[in-house]
Formats: C-alpha cells, sequence, structure tokens
C-alpha cells in the first residue's frame, strides 16, 4: 500500500543566495534515492519546499515496504565450490553464508556454462528495503550530497556531539500519510513538529497532522509560505500591483528576486522613497547601491530613468507599516549618501591625474601592473584602430585605451567594483571629453556576459579586443589556461568576447595576425624574446569556444567541424561559410560529393611524399581521366571569381557539375598503377579536385 511522504528539516537561516538550489537538490536526492530502492511508485510526484528555515520535499505514492526481489546470483566455478564428491568447499559454504545461506541451499544451487567455464548460481529472494531504513539511507545520502557552500560544525544539545551541516538543525519531520516513520539524523529524532513564522505564526509549535496538510498547515497556522515558487510568484504580485499603482516598473533581476525570496517567508512588498537630490548621482551608482546593500528593487519611469522609488520586501505584515518603511528609508539615505560623496569626490581629480597610480596597482604577480599592461594595450590597440580606420581611429583609440582602466582608482570603483567603465564613462564626460572616447572607455569590458551588448563604436571595438587579447596571450603564456570547471581569470568569457566582435562587427582581420601582433609587441623586445610563448593552444581554445558558441546557434557538429576544420582565419567570414554550407548540403549531389572528397582525401594522405597539383595534360590517357580535368579547369575560374567575391554558396554549388565525371573517374580510373609517372599524374588531378573542393569548407566532414 501507497501513501505520500513528507520530510521537513527545520534548520536556522539558511544562505539566501543558495536556498534555491539546496531546495532542488534536497528533493531530487532524496527522490532519486528512494527510487534506488524501489520505495516509489513510478507514476510518484516529488515537490520540493524551501523557506528560509526550512528544507521539505513531499512525494506522492510511495511504499511503505519495498517489494521482494528475486535475483540469479553468481558464485563461483564448480571446480572451486564442490570437491571431488560433489560436496560444498568451505570457499563455498563462506560464501553462502554471507548471503544469509547454509550448507542446506547446495542442493538447490545451479550450474551453467560461463564462457568455457562451468561455474555455480544460486536464486535468491531480496527481501525490500522497509520505508524506516529506506528514508534513514536517504537522508543521510541526500545531506552528504547537498551542493552547500560551506559547511558549519556545532554541537548537540547532550554537549559532547557534533555534527557537520550547512546550518545547525533543529527539528525534523518523516510522515507517511498521518504516520510518523522513525528517523535520526543530525542527532534529530523525527516527529510531527516544526516551527511557523517567528512573529506571525498564530501557534507554535504547528503539529503537522499528515503530508499531505503540510504546506495548508504551514500557510494557515504559521504564515509561511513553504514553496519557494509560490513565495516568488506572490512576491512578484505584489511588486506587480504595487509598481503599476506608482505608474512605474521595478527593474528586472532574476538573481536578486531568488535572494529576496530566500530571505522572507510571509513576503509583504511596499514601496519606499529617497530624496530626489540622489537623482543627480549616476543612476546605475544608485541601482547598485540599492541593489546589492539593501535588496530593494528600484522603480523605473517609462522613459527607463530612475524614479526615486523603490520597492522592498519585508517579513512581516503589521497592521501599520509605516515604521518598516521609515526605517528602510532612513538606511537607504544613507547609502545613496555615501555614492553622492563618492562621486562628488571623484570628480574633483581629472581621469588623466590618475594615470601614474596605474603602475602602484598589481595586475598579476607574474606580469606586473596595471600601468604596465595597459601601455601594451594601448600599442595593440592603437594598431588594430590604424588598421580599421586609419590616423583618425588610431587617434581616438590611443585616448581611450590610455583612460580605459583609471577609473579602477576611483572611490566609487573600489566600493562597487562592477560600475568599472561605466564610472569612467561619466567622468570623462563630466571633463568635456566626446562621446566617442568617453563610450570607447565603457564599452571596453563588452561583452560582459553572454548575451551582453558589444561596444558602440570603433573605438571601443579596438581596445575591447586589444584588452581581451592581451589577456589571453599573457595568461597563456604563464600557464594560467581554464581547466574543468576552473577559469579564475574568465579567459572564456574573453575568447567567446574576441569571437563575437570580430564576427558580429564584421571586422577584416585575421586571429592569427592578432595574436601575432599581441605577442610581438609584448614579447619582441630582444631580453623577453627567449620567453615568448607558442600559443598554438590559445588558437585552439578560441576556436573551441567558436565551436561550442556556433552549435548554441544551431548549427549542425558535421557543418561545424567542415568550416573550421580549414581553420578560417578571418573568423567574419565564418557564418557565410556556414550559410553556404548548409545550402550545399541540401543538393542532390552533396551525399555523393561529400564521400568522394573524404575518398580523395585518404588516397592522398596515404602517398608517400610530397604530390604536385600540376596535371600534364599529355599524361590523360584515358576518357574519364581527361573528362575530369577539363572539368576542373572548366570550373575553377567559376569558383575562385565567386570564392574571391565571397559569395561562398555559389562557389559550393558549382561543384554539383563535377558529380559525373568524378563518379566516372572513379569507375574507369586506377589511380596507383605501376606507371610512377601516370599515377603521379593522377594523384595531381586528385589533388586538384581536393583543393577545389575544399576552398570554403573540408567537405569530407559531411560524409556520413
Amino acid at each position: 500500500m501507497t501513501k505520500n511522504l513528507l520530510v521537513e528539516l527545520l534548520i536556522e537561516e539558511l544562505p539566501p543566495k543558495s536556498l534555491k538550489q539546496l531546495g532542488n537538490s534536497f528533493a531530487e536526492l532524496f527522490a532519486t534515492n528512494l527510487k534506488a530502492q524501489d520505495l516509489l511508485a513510478t507514476d510518484a510526484q516529488v515537490t520540493a519546499y524551501a523557506s528560509p528555515r526550512r528544507l521539505a520535499v513531499h512525494i506522492t505514492n510511495v511504499a511503505a515496504q519495498a517489494s521482494d526481489r528475486a535475483v540469479t546470483q553468481k558464485l563461483m566455478p564448480v571446480a572451486v565450490g564442490l570437491d571431488a564428491q560433489g560436496l560444498a568447499t568451505a570457499p563455498l559454504l563462506k560464501k553462502l553464508a554471507g548471503l544469509g545461506a547454509d550448507a542446506s541451499a547446495v542442493p538447490r544451487l545451479k550450474r551453467a556454462m560461463e564462457g568455457k567455464t562451468e561455474t555455480l548460481f544460486w536464486d535468491n529472494t531480496i527481501k525490500g528495503t522497509s520505508l524506516a531504513a529506506g528514508l534513514q539511507k536517504a537522508f543521510q545520502e541526500a545531506i552528504g550530497q547537498l551542493p552547500i557552500p560551506k559547511v558549519m560544525t556545532y554541537q548537540l544539545e547532550d554537549g559532547w556531539q557534533s555534527v557537520d551541516f550547512v546550518r545547525p538543525a533543529h527539528a525534523l519531520i518523516a510522515l507517511h500519510g498521518a504516520d510518523v516513520i522513525s528517523v535520526n539524523i543530525l542527532g534529530l529524532q523525527s516527529g510531527r513538529e516544526t516551527q511557523g513564522h517567528r512573529f506571525e505564526a498564530t501557534m507554535q509549535p504547528i503539529v503537522i497532522k499528515e503530508a499531505d496538510s503540510y504546506a495548508q498547515q504551514l500557510a494557515a497556522e504559521g504564515a509561511v509560505i513553504a514553496s519557494f515558487a509560490e513565495r516568488q510568484d506572490e512576491i512578484v504580485r505584489q511588486m506587480t500591483a504595487a509598481a503599476q499603482h506608482e505608474n512605474l516598473t521595478p527593474i528586472e533581476d532574476a538573481a536578486l528576486l531568488d535572494e529576496v525570496t530566500a530571505l522572507v517567508e510571509h513576503p509583504n512588498v511596499l514601496v519606499g522613497t529617497f530624496d530626489p537630490v540622489f537623482l543627480q548621482v549616476p543612476q546605475e551608482c544608485l541601482i547598485l547601491t540599492m541593489k546589492t546593500n539593501q535588496k530593494y528593487f528600484p522603480l523605473l519611469d517609462a522613459q527607463g530613468k530612475l524614479a526615486n522609488k523603490f520597492l522592498l520586501v519585508a517579513n512581516i505584515k503589521p497592521a501599520d507599516p509605516s515604521l518598516i518603511i521609515a526605517g528602510n528609508e532612513r538606511v537607504v539615505h544613507s547609502r545613496l549618501a555615501d555614492a553622492q560623496f563618492f562621486f562628488d569626490q571623484d570628480r574633483k581629480r581629472t581621469l588623466e591625474s590618475r594615470i601614474p597610480e596605474l603602475n602602484k596597482v598589481v595586475y598579476h604577480n607574474k606580469l606586473g601592473t596595471q600601468g604596465w599592461r595597459m601601455h601594451y594595450v594601448r600599442i595593440i590597440a592603437t594598431e588594430i584602430g590604424a588598421q580599421l580606420g586609419g590616423d583618425t581611429l588610431r587617434d581616438q583609440v590611443f585616448e581611450a585605451a590610455t583612460l580605459a582602466k583609471v577609473d579602477l582608482l576611483t572611490d566609487m570603483v573600489g566600493e562597487f567594483p562592477e560600475l568599472q567603465g561605466i564610472m569612467g564613462r561619466y567622468y570623462a564626460q563630466h571633463e568635456g571629453l566626446s562621446d566617442d572616447i568617453a563610450f570607447a572607455i565603457e564599452d571596453h569590458y563588452k561583452p560582459r556576459f553572454a548575451g551582453d551588448t558589444l561596444p558602440r563604436n570603433q573605438a571601443g571595438v579596438c581596445v575591447a579586443l586589444a584588452d581581451k587579447l592581451e589577456t589571453l596571450v599573457n595568461m597563456f603564456g604563464i600557464g594560467e589556461i581554464p581547466t574543468g570547471d576552473k577559469d579564475p581569470f574568465a579567459l572564456r568569457r574573453h575568447a567567446l568576447g574576441v569571437i563575437r566582435i570580430l564576427i558580429e562587427k564584421d571586422l577584416p582581420l585575421q586571429l592569427n595576425q592578432l595574436i601575432d601582433l599581441v605577442k610581438n609587441e609584448i614579447y619582441g623586445p630582444l631580453e623577453l624574446s627567449a620567453s615568448a610563448p607558442d600559443l598554438h593552444d590559445l588558437q585552439v581554445f578560441i576556436y573551441d569556444r567558436l565551436a561550442g558558441n556556433l552549435r548554441e546557434q544551431g548549427y549542425t557538429p558535421q557543418e561545424v567541424d567542415a568550416v573550421l576544420s580549414l581553420n578560417p582565419q578571418q573568423l567574419s567570414d565564418i557564418p557565410n561559410r556556414l550559410a553556404a554550407v548548409r545550402a550545399f548540403t541540401k543538393l542532390p549531389e552533396a551525399v555523393s560529393l561529400a564521400a568522394v572528397n573524404k575518398r580523395v582525401g585518404n588516397i592522398l594522405k596515404k602517398t608517400e611524399g610530397d604530390i604536385s597539383i600540376e596535371v600534364d595534360a599529355s599524361l590523360l590517357q584515358e576518357p574519364a581521366e581527361q573528362a575530369l580535368h577539363q572539368a576542373l579547369t572548366s570550373l575553377s575560374s567559376k569558383t575562385k571569381e565567386a570564392f574571391d567575391a565571397g559569395d561562398y554558396t555559389t562557389s559550393l554549388q558549382i561543384l554539383a557539375a563535377l558529380k559525373s565525371p568524378v563518379d566516372t573517374f572513379f569507375d574507369h580510373i586506377m589511380v596507383n598503377v605501376e606507371d610512377k609517372s601516370l599515377r603521379n599524374n593522377r594523384l595531381a588531378l586528385l589533388k586538384q579536385l581536393h583543393q577545389i573542393m575544399n576552398q570554403i569548407a573540408d567537405l569530407s566532414k559531411l560524409a556520413t
């Protein structure tokens, strides 16, 4: 007979940034473990609960006892288990004893061949696990595998024993229907009592009647919305209503919403205000201090400008919330006054006056200071600027790169590192610098994350490329290469940033030349040339990031592999190459030509020595090889013309005309003949074929 199960751990306040993951993991681990013990029905439904003070899970259709299982157990070879008289040997008796049997089981043993060895087997019935034993095991394993950010060690009430857990646990519930299942974990004996809201509960403790009444009783008697998702929905509902009443919109921040949901059990959204004078401070500063320090949701007007109002989520619902609002307004006033002070103080000095101080800021203990670093970033950026826009862009880039990191030395960025670049833009505009320079200072960090925007102007593009490439080259140069999930210098993000800028800005720059530019500028001096790193691994790293990014965009692994196998250095060409490959695969001749390309590649690989690409027409004796040579001669100029014009789709589609002469060639011509001159001439013909087919992509990668 099955009943619904409820388990809960009542804990001191859990880490809010981890609560959502802890709640989901606890439920998943618990259910997975019970399922592995055959205690769950196939249609069992799992519901996770997580609040600041509890982790719980409700599971439907849980058995009180798992079904017995018939198993056939392999024992040992007959020659080892039985003596010459067919009696059990000591090893067999020991094995049976370990399985809970004795010598009386010997006559019931079965013999069967396993390979060439006759082996003894025993048909046994394993008794199903009881729910109490299953819960004990599930608790232990779930607690041991929780993704706990930092474990606490605390003493139990006896004063002698100590346990390790995310926070001290105070009560344990294990209900199967209305029945308490005896479990002991973290020094707690299971029961049916829990605690509601510290201040809003109508009674303490709350006695849970049965598994299915848990959420309803907590809400009615304990003033607690146990479900993380339901509590978050309630917060969003209240915020939306409050913001609409003010004709404003709350700022969207999923991480902040998760954190606030993890801080309250009985959410109550209230509207607070602050002095409009603070709106003279850049809104990014005000928004960040309200979100980071106070967990408020700033409100924006229809134009996306910050209003002098915010939403706060309280954990209590007094009849008169004015004291809560007033208290929060006093606190936010102090926070915003600090931001205003930093802003005013920072503007008393120019960005240029701070430049020498970059020489005191360590970039990396193996690489020197930020001043040293920005010297090279400026050289690299201005060279890129000269290539893309001549002297005018070069001069803009020089100024932007010189000032790009200076805001790291300001009080505002010291307090809020997330504002680096943003504050540089504001201070540059305050000093009267052009928007081109100001936006380049802000944008050289872009893209900061997946889906972020790219630099707005060419100066920002140049400095962003230089900044990211310098980081990649130097970090690979000193061996700081990402491994597994460890990437302390965000090199994967930097690589993806380079990729996106080159492709989405359609820049006519070669990746290998950019890497060489950075390497030569940094390691070019004679005293450093001996330590210049081999950056082959860096190119591989960037192409790996590119391949993953392209697959996420919907290209097939075969399409991506076909294009990237050629290591195209102008990344802005890659979307056109992929589009051409996709169009090619739709041709009726595509499958055959891809297979031929693979066959030709294999022939050429197996040939020793260099193969000439020059074909001697006088040695073309057979009509089939003459026809292929004629087709290649006729089509090569057409494909090259389309290729040079960037019309990769047409260039590949022209190849469809090769199917017939290629098929005829392989039907009638033997390449590896005895005559060396004839053989080499046919190999040269195949090399021509291979080259003309693989200008845009390695078509052999499309072969199935």
